[in-house]
């Protein structure tokens, strides 16, 4: 069975763009002890275009599901931070989850 990618296309308005990088970075990490987590990439976009890719690959869609259902998960994705400090505002973007099935696959040299 080949693994199973979903893709978080988030519309970052340009000016946010650094801001989004930053808190990602921050967040890096959480997944990578999931079972069935296989890799992650934050892709920002290279022309005029607002739309960022955030690409998880999973051993199959039980790992991804399971992974939305964890504390670490929640622990990412909520308002205020574990540190008492004051959270901050949520950024102005939407998104929408893509789900992709590996075809064909090949790593280069």
């Amino acid at each position: 069975m080949s693994s199973v990618i979903k893709i978080n296309a988030i519309t970052v308005p340009g000016e946010m763009g650094d801001e989004v990088a930053r808190r990602f970075g921050e967040r890096a990490g959480a997944v990578d002890g999931m079972d069935g987590f296989e890799g992650f990439e934050l892709l920002r976009p290279t022309d005029d275009r607002e739309t960022w890719l955030v690409i998880t690959r999973w051993r199959d869609d039980e790992a991804f599901a399971a992974w939305t259902q964890s504390a670490q998960f929640r622990d990412g994705h909520r308002a205020a931070l574990a540190t008492g400090e004051q959270a901050p505002a949520p950024l102005p973007i939407s998104a929408e989850l893509w789900s992709y099935a590996v075809e064909v696959s090949r790593e280069g040299a």
